[in-house]
């Protein structure tokens, strides 16, 4: 398995947590910011600064621009980006902190240091939300630490796989009817969750059969099969270049240090996974 798969498939949980946590929606409601989205867009979209909704749909991708509009820019009149950023930090360590048994604090700490130095080698060119995640200041505590480099890691990733996406010739819609076609979560589900219309479910997929993609019944062809493996390893190979930096070594003590916590967040998922990342706890150790 390639280096970035093996990595994504332990940090993509660790950043979730705090969208799915109990505890986190309680800092953002404290924080005076009540209803699920609205956290979720503040705090995905605040290292991008007080944008509309546009630059927010464009780095986003798989949002309709209908969901996104009904939340940004309005949102930053109930919170600055810059408390923003405070409260989605907090929010993260209100949501890890329950799973922390899984490590011990001295290897909270080294494996801060180590995905901390992963962070600040990658290369960010083309990387807008990975490389406003990268540039923000780093949090004076480990598990603060920890969420955050998990999240700038994310981000580039997601970035690339979005660069890929858009190469491969595919739309927001059309990414997501692809992935229900391939199995995991079904099409009730996105919709909800990413804002498209039956109307436009429906044109993507039509989109879609006439590329010679999906079959007659919404099967993915062989095509559209050897294309999803494609995509996926220009995306590992786009994201592989800070796991190279960092050397063999290294890399394997993060893999083994996340390891542990990864398959602990795992347990404040859902799953299948919105964002395709397997189960850690099921899926092949790392």
């Amino acid at each position: 398995m390639d280096v970035a798969q093996r990595l994504w498939r332990l940090f993509e949980p660790v950043h979730g947590v705090p969208y799915f946590s109990p505890a986190s929606s309680a800092v953002w409601e404290d924080a005076g910011l009540k209803g699920y989205w609205r956290a979720y867009f503040a705090g995905r979209a605040a290292p991008l600064g007080p944008v509309e909704a546009a630059p927010v749909v464009g780095a986003f991708f798989s949002f309709s621009p209908a969901m996104v509009s009904t939340v940004v820019p309005a949102i930053w009149t109930h919170l600055s980006t810059k408390d923003a950023l405070a409260v989605r930090l907090d929010a993260a360590r209100a949501a890890l902190e329950p799973h922390l048994g899984a490590l011990g604090a001295d290897e909270l700490t080294e494996l801060a240091g180590l995905l901390r130095s992963v962070v600040e080698r990658l290369p960010v060119a083309g990387r807008v939300l990975g490389a406003a995640n990268a540039a923000l200041p780093w949090p004076d505590d480990p598990l603060g630490t920890v969420w955050q480099a998990t999240t700038a890691l994310r981000e580039h990733r997601g970035d690339g796989h979005i660069a890929a996406l858009v190469t491969a010739g595919l739309d927001g819609p059309e990414s997501l009817v692809w992935r229900v076609g391939r199995g995991g979560t079904d099409r009730a589900f996105y919709q909800r969750i990413r804002g498209w219309t039956d109307d436009e479910w429906d044109a993507a997929a039509e989109r879609l059969r006439s590329r010679g993609w999906l079959d007659p019944a919404g099967a993915p062809t062989p095509a559209a099969r050897t294309a999803a493996e494609d995509l996926e390893a220009i995306t590992d190979r786009a994201a592989r270049s800070a796991w190279d930096e960092l050397g063999p070594a290294a890399t394997e003590r993060v893999a083994a240090l996340l390891t542990p916590l990864a398959r602990a967040a795992a347990e404040a998922l859902i799953w299948p996974s919105p964002t395709g990342v397997p189960d850690p706890r099921t899926a092949t150790p790392a």
